[in-house]
């Protein structure tokens, strides 16, 4: 008796962890059991390896075809009585699992827990409430709009769930300057790196961090205080920060009534007319900007708006001189209702 209690102790603890090692093995048990018993009975239409699975499996979960039975009376007992009520318990026992499993995948998810293997993804760090909301759905509003979509993730310290589960991934770090939690961002492997936080110290942190770990990614910074601005560009030149331009356009709309609103145009994908910009391909001839300009209202009702040569790109000629060249690798500026994704580049020539 007292063996007994100890082996039900035992099994009461092994199999109350339903750990899928604990799995695995209640079912190698109930498998060899049933076929062992199976076979004494005398069933030998059911002992067969490829049929005792398939039987087993049909049996065990009751879904019962009825193609493959037990003949003798011993072996619709031992149906009955064993094979039967013990799968029921392992299946459910598995189905279970499987759930908790995908369950905890998902709210782990949710939380921002998971590590995330992206490649070429656009990397948004920070928590600014409806702002970042914003941000969040125009840039999948844009990422709709391009050829080859991107992978949008967002990266905060404060204490909530992902904002919008299913359209991007989200990842919930201590510090944006640890390697530990960025790596779960992969933030080495970010294509485009957009900082935006309440605290202006810590864009600062996360602006020098993320230009040391990915000095090839586009990083954008949003400053509140702009006298941060040159601080950062000393250390990081390939940082681009962005200051607020709200008391700008209250000086220009006060001199040019709609200027405001003309620019909310050019920015919001919703507005109707955006700004967008394009890299010249290699290979490309030496284009004139006269030809650029006329070739892109002909060719797509597009208006061109300046450049930036590609050993410079924050020097952005604005209007230039129809007299003026662009060449393989400047970025082009240009005014459409909708992004061009391709381009006919030898019609401007």
């Amino acid at each position: 008796m007292l063996i007994w209690h100890k082996i039900k102790k035992k099994l009461v603890r092994v199999f109350s962890e339903t750990s899928w090692y604990t799995i695995v093995i209640a079912l190698l048990f109930y498998s060899f059991s049933s076929w062992y018993l199976l076979t004494i009975a005398g069933e030998s239409a059911l002992v067969n390896a490829t049929d005792f699975i398939y039987w087993l499996i049909v049996t065990g979960s009751t879904v019962g075809y009825g193609d493959y039975s037990p003949s003798t009376n011993a072996g619709k007992l031992i149906v009955a009585l064993y094979i039967i009520p013990l799968g029921l318990s392992i299946f459910a026992l598995i189905i279970g699992r499987i759930a908790t499993w995908v369950s905890e995948q998902w709210h782990k998810d949710n939380r921002g827990l998971k590590h995330h293997m992206a490649d070429n993804h656009i990397l948004v760090m920070g928590w600014n409430e409806e702002r970042t909301m914003q941000l969040l759905n125009l840039l999948l509003k844009e990422n709709a709009q391009n050829a080859i979509k991107s992978e949008i993730i967002l990266c905060i310290k404060k204490e909530i769930t992902n904002p919008l589960p299913g359209l991007i991934d989200f990842v919930k770090v201590t510090s944006f300057n640890r390697d530990e939690d960025m790596d779960r961002a992969s933030v080495s492997d970010a294509k485009t790196i957009l900082i935006d936080n309440p605290d202006d110290d810590i864009t600062m942190t996360a602006a020098l961090y993320c230009s040391k770990r990915n000095p090839q990614a586009h990083i954008v910074a949003y400053f509140n205080d702009e006298s941060l601005v040159g601080l950062l560009k000393d250390h990081c030149p390939n940082v681009e920060c962005t200051p607020s331009v709200a008391v700008e356009m209250l000086v220009k709309s006060a001199f040019d009534p709609g200027s405001s609103l003309l620019h909310h145009d050019l920015l919001s994908v919703d507005a109707g007319q955006e700004q967008y910009s394009v890299v010249v391909p290699d290979g490309t001839a030496l284009l004139s900007v006269e030809h650029l300009f006329y070739g892109l209202k002909s060719h797509h009702n597009a208006i061109f708006v300046g450049f930036a040569a590609h050993s410079n790109e924050s020097n952005i000629h604005v209007n230039p001189d129809f007299s003026e060249h662009v060449s393989a690798g400047d970025r082009v500026f240009y005014i459409a209702s909708h992004r061009i994704n391709q381009f006919d580049w030898s019609a401007f020539v």
